[in-house]
C-alpha cells in the first residue's frame, strides 16, 4: 500500500501560517521580504563596484550608517533614497505598480 503525501505550494503555506493576502500580518511580511531583497541587491551591487558603505554614502549625501541600515533593512527608507543609491551604483531601475486592475510600469 502506497501512502500519498499531500503537497503544498509556498502560497498555501504562507496563507496558513502568515495569513491570506490582504491581511495586515501578510502585508507586513511581504513588505519586509521586499525590503530584505532590496537590501541584498544594494549590498551585492555595492560590493561588485568595490565601494565601501562610506563611499556610497558620500556619493548620495548620506552617512555610512544609513547605507548599513538599508542593507540590513533596519529603519525607515524613502523611495528617493533607494533611487539615489541605485543611480550611484549605475543600476537601471524599473517600477511596476498595480492597482484596481490597472498596471503601470515606470522605467
Amino acid at each position: 500500500m502506497q501512502t500519498k503525501i499531500k503537497k503544498y505550494s509556498l502560497d498555501e503555506i504562507k496563507d496558513e501560517f502568515i495569513g491570506k493576502i490582504g491581511t495586515k500580518k501578510r502585508d507586513i511580511y511581504e513588505y519586509e521580504l521586499q525590503m530584505d531583497i532590496i537590501g541584498e541587491l544594494i549590498k551585492k551591487a555595492r560590493l561588485e563596484k568595490n565601494l565601501s558603505q562610506e563611499h556610497l554614502g558620500k556619493l548620495i549625501g548620506v552617512q555610512r550608517s544609513q547605507i548599513s541600515r538599508l542593507e540590513k533593512r533596519t529603519g525607515n527608507v524613502t523611495l528617493n533614497t533607494i533611487i539615489k543609491v541605485f543611480s550611484a551604483l549605475k543600476a537601471k531601475l524599473k517600477f511596476q505598480l498595480e492597482f484596481e486592475g490597472h498596471h503601470v510600469q515606470l522605467a
